[in-house]
């Protein structure tokens, strides 16, 4: 590691004060996806990664949308414009701000380039350029920049974000990071999984039923060769009675041991049937928090290997294991009556070899939940390898990937290969105590005396004996099987627990069917931490908005505008304070009835496998004729009915068939179809060209008038036209004021944000 250039990298990408605000700095663990960094934040990442990489040719994919105007300058300015000097740099943006700054501007449409030329020329050359241009310089609000007179006072805004780094600095915690190890029980947890097991559906009436099945069928057996034994010297038994009634016994037995084996087949079902949907209840209702903090292997290797394991193996090895040692005794037992003198050689050796097999259970028990939590890890690394495929590739570390694969494979594959080898250990001793007893057992019947049992039983007997090397390695390596798988049942239970989100809905507290019918909302002093541990993210907030108002949110990256959205949601619980909706506190409401009533474009648009159709509208409860008005509306109508298919066009995962800015216009459709009386934008405009953003508010202007709209916006222009803006700053709010009001006043954030904005496009038309 080049540390020199490290660090240059960092301060090239505006990164040093985003990692003294973390706990850990650059050692802080990201989560799945960079859960616990904003967007910005996160494209900051991928710039610093490329540029440490020292290459010759940068292709940047439209790395300013998701920063705000101050850090976009001073990206443009320290990282293209100085770090990338006399690098090649293709940029693919919607923004047009720094396109003056460079050589050559292609103009693209349809997947054809229009023209190939420098800025000014091009401007005087195209219309449809020009066009772009204009609409930028619309929603720049540049006339409406002119109309305040007031000097804005040159904010020292270094100054004041050293002043909040330093400050949160002193309260985060340095506590845990956000990925927690992973948590598996240690030494020996007695019956407790076993009764968790059975106690599922009635688990304990069938397995009673098919352990009873299997000593009936034991006792058949040694009936069925008790009577052959006895018999077979008897002169006044026919061959015929005597073969009649071994068979008669033999049937018998086998329709008790099918019941046993139904027993056994109804048993695994109802219990998996029950611990899946205990699983998937708790899964499916667990907070967000949950999901940040636990790696997506975690959780497959459960729903996978774990489950797989108590639908298959579990029920058929618990009956094995009683069958088996129900073997072993009975063999014993009959030993022990032909021959009761084994029984001094006999006892002492089950007792050591019970010992012997608590000392394996120590270490094996311990390398079956090592191998559990090792195949997260590879489950793991390899959904990541899967996910981020494209950037492995352009940065060539496939070796490196690769390599890492296998040594987790290793790391897994170790705990089974020492399991394998304690069991063999523990097989050959218990192969010699077995030996030990069937050695005992002929010596004491070649020591009886003459006609003390007919050589039936003798025979019996030694057939007993012989099997009961089989039986008690059978009884005894079954019982090991058991006590390994049935540490699925322990991992499964981790999960069937989790501590779940509010109640869906709360019958005695179902808000109006038209609620919300005004939009108001009022915020009480909203305290938000992500974990009990965390400090606090928003710190006291009080505002309200009225209904069909439209409110901007806007503020520094990582100031907490993201978290206030969450909280509207109820994604995060409250630590203190409340939210009132038209007159009710959403946290004595179910999740079901809040979330329904509300409309949302998220910052990070999300389509799923299916059709156009379904991610529009997934309970088909509006007809094909609203959704392609809807379509129309949000400009996507022509780009689905280029499509074969129309509305059964297909969606693939994530949606990585439609771009960003699409896949953002979809999110736009669900709202227009829904007509929530609040609708909230997260940043919904990021990634789409100026004049599609224009089209867009005017979209949300006119169809949601009377709705209460609230964006969040790095964009200023974004949130130019709303009636009211909250400025936030550190969890804190530090305005709320008409936009022009704050505009006018001295030392205004959000005035500093737009004069920010407006010199970025200026500085940037200057290069």
């Amino acid at each position: 590691m080049d540390s020199h250039r490290y660090q240059d990298t960092l301060e090239r990408c505006s990164l040093v004060k985003d990692l003294e605000l973390l706990p850990y700095g650059d050692l802080t663990e990201i989560g799945e996806r960079g859960v616990n960094l904003s967007g910005g934040q996160k494209q900051r990442i991928q710039l610093a990664r490329a540029l440490y990489q020292d290459a010759d040719i940068y292709l940047l994919d439209d790395p300013f949308s998701a920063v705000d105007a101050q850090t976009a300058t001073s990206l443009f300015n320290e990282y293209v414009m100085w770090a990338l000097s006399r690098k090649t740099v293709l940029l693919v943006t919607h923004q047009v701000d720094f396109l003056p700054a460079f050589d050559s501007v292609l103009l693209m449409s349809d997947g054809e380039i229009l023209q190939a030329a420098p800025y000014h020329q091009l401007l005087a050359s195209s219309q449809e350029f020009q066009d772009l241009v204009n609409a930028h310089k619309e929603t720049a609000g540049s006339q409406r920049l002119a109309e305040i007179s007031t000097p804005q006072k040159k904010g020292s805004s270094d100054v004041e974000i050293k002043k909040t780094y330093v400050e949160k600095q002193l309260e985060v915690s340095k506590g845990d990071q956000l990925i927690k190890q992973e948590e598996k029980e240690v030494g020996d947890t007695g019956f407790k999984p076993y009764i968790q097991y059975l106690n599922q559906n009635k688990g304990y009436l069938y397995f009673s039923l098919a352990a009873l099945g299997h000593l009936t069928f034991v006792i058949g057996q040694i009936s069925q060769n008790s009577w052959m034994a006895a018999n077979v010297d008897k002169p006044h038994v026919s061959p015929l009675r005597l073969i009649a009634v071994y068979l008669i016994i033999g049937f018998s037995s086998t329709l008790v041991l099918l019941c046993r084996s139904l027993a056994t087949v109804v048993l695994g079902l109802e219990s998996s049937k029950s611990i899946f949907s205990q699983l998937l209840n708790s899964l499916f209702r667990a907070p967000m928090a949950f999901y940040d903090s636990t790696p997506l292997g975690r959780i497959l290797s459960r729903v996978s290997s774990d489950l797989s394991i108590v639908d298959l193996d579990v029920p058929f090895s618990l009956i094995f294991a009683v069958g088996a040692t129900t073997n072993a005794y009975a063999n014993l037992g009959v030993l022990a009556v032909v021959t009761w003198q084994v029984l001094f050689v006999s006892i002492p050796m089950v007792y050591l070899a019970i010992r012997l097999q608590r000392y394996y259970f120590a270490s094996g028990k311990e390398l079956m939940r090592i191998n559990g939590t090792t195949k997260s890890l590879v489950a793991n690394h390899l959904a990541e390898s899967v996910a981020g495929a494209m950037t492995i590739r352009a940065f060539g570390e496939e070796d490196r990937f690769f390599a890492k694969n296998l040594d987790l494979i290793d790391t897994n594959a170790s705990p089974f290969f020492h399991s394998f080898a304690a069991n063999e250990w523990l097989i050959q001793r218990l192969e010699m105590f077995s030996a030990t007893v069937v050695a005992s057992a002929a010596l004491c019947m070649v020591l009886l005396p003459p006609g003390t049992f007919s050589s039936g039983f003798i025979g019996m007997a030694l057939s007993y004996g012989l099997s009961l090397n089989m039986s008690l390695v059978f009884s005894i390596q079954n019982q090991c099987t058991l006590a390994n798988y049935i540490i699925s049942v322990e991992r499964l239970n981790q999960y069937m627990d989790i501590p779940s989100e509010a109640p869906e809905v709360i019958e005695d507290n179902s808000p109006p069917a038209n609620w919300p019918a005004v939009g108001r909302v009022d915020i009480c002093d909203l305290q938000i931490r992500y974990r009990p541990d965390a400090p606090l993210v928003l710190r006291g907030i009080s505002c309200t908005f009225e209904g069909g108002h439209k409110i901007g949110i806007v503020g520094r990256t990582g100031s907490g505008k993201t978290t206030l959205i969450g909280a509207l949601f109820r994604l995060v619980e409250a630590a203190g304070g409340k939210i009132i909706v038209d007159g009710i506190d959403i946290s004595k409401i179910g999740l079901h009835d809040l979330r329904s009533r509300f409309g949302i474009i998220p910052q990070d648009p999300t389509l799923f496998n299916g059709t156009v159709r379904y991610n529009l509208d997934p309970l088909s409860q509006h007809t094909d004729q609203e959704i392609w008005e809807v379509l129309g509306k949000c400009q996507l109508r022509e780009a689905v009915e280029e499509k074969e298919q129309g509305l059964d066009s297909l969606v693939v995962e994530d949606g990585a068939n439609w771009s960003m800015g699409q896949r953002q216009l979809f999110c736009l459709g669900r709202a227009l179809l829904r007509r929530s009386r609040i609708l909230v934008l997260d940043e919904a405009t990021a990634s789409i060209d100026n004049a599609t953003d224009m089209i867009l508010q005017k979209t949300i202007r006119t169809e949601f008038a009377d709705s209460t709209v609230i964006t969040v916006a790095h964009r200023i222009p974004t949130v130019m036209d709303c009636t009211m803006v909250l400025a936030i700053s550190d969890g804190k709010i530090v305005e709320y004021d008409e936009p022009m009001k704050l505009m006018k006043r001295e030392s205004s954030l959000f005035g500093q944000l737009v004069k920010e904005y407006w010199s970025h496009y200026q500085s940037a038309e200057a290069h």
